[in-house]
């Protein structure tokens, strides 16, 4: 008989614990028992998995017991109040916060990119950030033919990134402007309806945000590439749900579009997407509930002749960008037995 699994969702009335439940089911992932964890707010709260009801549960000290894997998805602070309670119970933790991305110890994963990093895990598997991931699941196969020297990102970020919240902010904002009422402001810096928003997460002293940050120091982790050059511009739109991304890359090698063009066509958890003379080009209308991180608009840039590529991509960042990043993990402990 196959393993199977006790899984336990931190954060499961969260956007993202909501779809990692779907996605469990979706993709058969071996689950013997399923617990549901949340705030004192969401107690009793139900969830449908295969067609029966589950009862959220309030998440203490004690909700580990007996639990093989952790999907954690309610925010850093809460993640490294309970990682020792996980660890004592000797589960591991696919933690989908940035409490443990940059720490050492920690292997930090995109299937598509660095699954052998999986065996190298103490107890905790960090997902990356929503944006790093579908920045970079199309560089893969590009660094391996070329190796990319540099990246210039700029993020087009949906609602959706700063949860349901977030998206029912702009719900909400699209309806009152529609009834003539004043637009409420609470989750953004600014109104997003109607605007775009150069500032998501904290400032720091280099000028760049730490989102921009993440993008960096992420990519470079997960790329094995320390040595890559890398500057991001993270931008707020008024789109509910699938970040887009405008990336020039630079390679050390010379590739023709036609030759990435074709390495994209084959590159796992990617659909190339490039026929601009008929339209035809990723964007986030039909990238949203997908899995995989749509590449277009491919051309050479013109201000890096030789060896500079400008690519556009659109990618779910609740899906690919975090819930199914995080169960594909699941998949390869799973595969590996390194659980």
């Amino acid at each position: 008989m196959a393993k199977e699994y006790n899984v336990a969702i931190m954060g499961a009335t969260g956007a993202v614990g909501e779809v990692m439940l779907s996605i469990l089911e979706e993709r058969k992932f071996p689950v013997k028992g399923i617990t549901l964890l949340a705030s004192e707010r969401s107690i009793g709260k139900e969830k449908v998995y295969k067609g029966k009801k589950l009862k959220v549960e309030l998440l203490t000290r004690d909700s580990f017991k007996g639990v093989d894997i952790v999907l954690a998805s309610a925010g850093a602070s809460i993640s490294k109040e309970f990682v020792k309670d996980i660890l004592a119970a000797n589960a591991l933790i696919i933690d989908n916060s940035s409490a443990f991305r940059m720490d050492k110890e920690v292997p930090l994963v995109v299937p598509e990119i660095n699954p052998e990093d999986c065996r190298l895990h103490k107890g905790i598997i960090a997902n990356p950030n929503c944006t790093t991931i579908i920045a970079i699941v199309p560089m893969k196969p590009i660094h391996d033919a070329a190796k990319i020297k540099r990246m210039v990102v700029s993020s087009y970020q949906a609602a959706s990134g700063a949860g349901a919240k977030g998206m029912a902010e702009l719900e909400q904002q699209a309806r009152d402007w529609a009834a003539n009422k004043p637009l409420k402001v609470e989750k953004f810096a600014y109104q997003l309806l109607w605007n775009v928003i150069p500032h998501k997460d904290v400032f720091m002293e280099n000028g760049y945000t730490k989102e921009e940050m993440k993008v960096v120091n992420e990519t470079r982790k997960i790329m094995h590439a320390p040595e890559m050059q890398i500057a991001s511009t993270c931008i707020r739109v008024p789109v509910l749900r699938a970040h887009s991304e405008s990336i020039m890359i630079e390679t050390e090698k010379k590739l023709s579009v036609d030759e990435v063009k074709k390495l994209l066509s084959k590159a796992p958890g990617v659909t190339l997407e490039d026929d601009p003379a008929n339209k035809k080009y990723p964007m986030p209308l039909f990238a949203s509930g997908k899995d995989n991180v749509f590449v277009g608009r491919i051309r050479e840039d013109i201000s890096c002749p030789g060896n500079g590529l400008n690519l556009w991509v659109s990618g779910d960042q609740i899906r690919k960008g975090a819930a199914l990043n995080a169960v594909q993990i699941a998949e390869i402990v799973l595969k590996e037995n390194l659980k």
